[in-house]
């Protein structure tokens, strides 16, 4: 292995404490949030000032309807690039979500946020590519300071590489099984039918297998499908 290639990848790899939040309430309780600041100031701290040395435009932005609720989910693609030995970077996609529209017990409520929340979503998931917060996400690596197993999430963590069968087909997609708590589980088709936020949370997990992260891409590009109809 080349070191200059992971020159990045090692800057980027660890993430202090103080930008780390554990989840201890919701479907991911236990799991890490990792504060969105902290990783626009890691990519000033390498690159210089956005819009110098880095930026992340919006490329696309989209209004996403659920099939079988009056819930509404807002998307957005960007395009992280950056400067690096006196050169732009091609661009890296990252695709975020959030809920526009969501179904509460006493209505429809919406989201005036929903695009601001999307677009750091996005961010986050182009992030990814370049390794920052790499040993949260990736606490297996041999090089990593979890490697000793002392990972609180390793138990959770074990599935996330199991090989799993290939997903063929939409209705095969809507019937898969996935968490939905700690001992709960439910259908894809009916975590999009009563709580689409969850299906971004799940896609942009890095432990959620890739069949499911597959399945939910399939669902997505036939509800697009049938929305431009």
């Amino acid at each position: 292995m080349c070191k200059e290639n992971m020159n990045l990848y090692q800057q980027f790899r660890e993430c202090p404490q103080e930008a780390q939040k554990p989840i201890s309430a919701g479907r991911l309780k236990g799991k890490t949030d990792i504060n969105p600041m902290w990783r626009i100031k890691r990519l000033t701290e390498v690159f210089g000032p956005c819009g110098i040395g880095w930026v992340c435009p919006i490329v696309e932005k989209w209004i996403e309807d659920s099939p079988d609720t009056k819930e509404k989910i807002a998307n957005v693609r960007v395009q992280l690039r950056y400067k690096y030995n006196g050169e732009w970077s091609e661009p890296i996609d990252g695709i975020g979500g959030s809920t526009f529209v969501v179904a509460e017990r006493n209505g429809l409520y919406a989201d005036d946020d929903c695009f601001k929340k999307a677009y750091t979503d996005a961010i986050s998931v182009a992030c990814k590519s370049l390794g920052i917060a790499a040993d949260i996400y990736y606490a297996k690596d041999p090089d990593t300071k979890y490697s000793s197993g002392d990972d609180p999430d390793t138990k959770s963590n074990q599935g996330a590489n199991a090989k799993a069968p290939e997903v063929i087909s939409y209705e095969k997609a809507l019937e898969l099984v996935v968490p939905v708590g700690e001992d709960a589980v439910s259908t894809l088709k009916d975590v999009y039918k009563n709580n689409r936020e969850y299906i971004n949370v799940l896609y942009n997990s890095p432990e959620t297998p890739e069949h499911i992260k597959q399945a939910i891409a399939i669902i997505n590009a036939e509800i697009r499908k049938a929305n431009a109809k």
